[in-house]
């Protein structure tokens, strides 16, 4: 099977860990298609759902690693076996593409008509999205099967943005949606949809995040090899009670998701998005 990677940046360390994973379990990328290191609409959208401070922190430590960690930093903890290539760390996506003997191609927009011709001569089974522009209907047709996602909550439930967070705060479970990407938002056909369990260990937002992140990869995996296989076929999504789509998550609201997070209240109030 063909699988092609879109990413966000040649640093993204998700978009790394994706692409190594998938080799490592037999589907090495045939190429990857990237937005440069600096792209606006990629910082933008970091500032949105991390704020500046942690923005800053991400590209200083991708750009700029540390004294004595010997290239071994890794700000996600729960991706590094992902990321682990012999006794060094994957620490870009052309680190990974030289390992696995796949192109990395930068682009300035994942719909122009270059990336479109790009992808065209890949000529893809599969596009495994790791983040990038909001893709357009012709960049979604040119993979044979279609444009997987991997998104951290449950669908239709939790569409958008800071899926995590507001799951916490509407009581809805904790989960992870393998889905096919289509023009609108988290709205597309459903491969693999699982709770995740791991809930109760996480001790802050971030680790949260960082969990589910390492576990949508390796639901990432399987869905590729299922597809590949025969066991695995999409299903449309249920129609949510409520057509909702939610966007970042302001801080007031992250602490009260906080608070629930670290005590247990992961079900407690479902259906409600309130305090």
């Amino acid at each position: 099977m063909r699988v092609v990677i879109l990413c966000s940046n040649p640093y993204s360390e998700t978009g790394c860990a994706v692409a190594a994973r998938l080799a490592q379990v037999g589907y090495a990328p045939f190429g990857a298609l990237t937005l440069a290191s600096w792209d606006r609409s990629t910082l933008l959208r970091k500032v949105g759902q991390w704020g500046l401070r942690d923005s800053i922190h991400y590209a200083a430590a991708k750009l700029a690693p540390g004294k004595g960690t010997n290239g071994k930093q890794v700000l996600n903890p729960y991706l590094e076996k992902a990321l682990q290539h012999g006794d060094e760390i994957f620490r870009g996506l052309r680190e990974v593409g030289r390992a696995h003997g796949f192109p990395v191609v930068t682009c300035g927009d994942q719909n122009s008509p270059r990336s479109l011709a790009q992808l065209k001569k890949w000529s893809p089974d599969l596009a495994v999205f790791t983040g990038g522009n909001i893709l357009r209907d012709e960049v979604l047709k040119i993979p044979r099967l279609g444009v997987l996602n991997s998104h951290l909550a449950l669908l239709p439930e939790i569409r958008g943005m800071s899926s995590p967070e507001w799951s916490l705060l509407c009581g809805v479970p904790l989960g992870i949606t393998i889905h096919f990407m289509d023009s609108d938002l988290d709205t597309g056909p459903i491969l693999l949809r699982r709770e995740f369990a791991g809930g109760d260990d996480c001790d802050s937002l971030t680790d949260l995040r960082n969990r589910m992140i390492a576990e949508g990869i390796e639901l990432l995996a399987e869905a590729v090899a299922g597809l590949d296989r025969g066991t695995l076929s999409a299903v449309p999504q249920a129609e949510p009670e409520a057509d909702r789509q939610f966007f970042v998550m302001h801080e007031r609201l992250k602490a009260v998701a906080t608070r629930r997070l670290k005590n247990g209240r992961l079900n407690s109030v479902a259906g409600r998005c309130d305090g």
